[in-house]
């Protein structure tokens, strides 16, 4: 959107909304990105995975964020105490992170939810 619009819907002038959305880019409350298509990449395989560990999770999971495919990874409450979200070119790929997280001490479980379909994902948080 142009800053115009930008400044329009919010009262100030060109200028001045090109300098607050600098400045909350610069203090890191916000990011510009682009949202690649995963299936234009050559991506064919999106899954999420449980991960159930035995001890303190910290260590472990800057192990499991360092991992290739892995695309998103957070610390849970609740039946998992991490979710990796990754995305490979195949199965033998997806299987290749599996065995990877495996083999990692203090894991003692994984489980894979292979997506079958991608029905929404929106990066509008905070926009409404």
């Amino acid at each position: 959107m142009p800053f115009t619009k930008i400044g329009g819907a919010v009262g100030l002038s060109e200028a001045a909304a090109r300098q607050r959305v600098q400045r909350l880019l610069d203090a890191g409350v916000i990011q510009v990105v682009a949202v690649t298509n995963p299936l234009s990449l050559g991506k064919r395989r999106m899954a999420m995975i449980g991960v159930r560990v035995s001890g303190p999770v910290e260590g472990l999971a800057t192990k499991v964020e360092n991992i290739e495919g892995v695309e998103y990874l957070v610390v849970t409450a609740g039946q998992f105490d991490l979710l990796c979200e990754v995305l490979v070119a195949d199965d033998s790929a997806l299987l290749s992170i599996t065995n990877q997280l495996r083999s990692i001490p203090g894991v003692v479980n994984t489980e894979t939810f292979v997506y079958l379909d991608l029905v929404k994902q929106n990066y509008e948080w905070g926009a409404h």
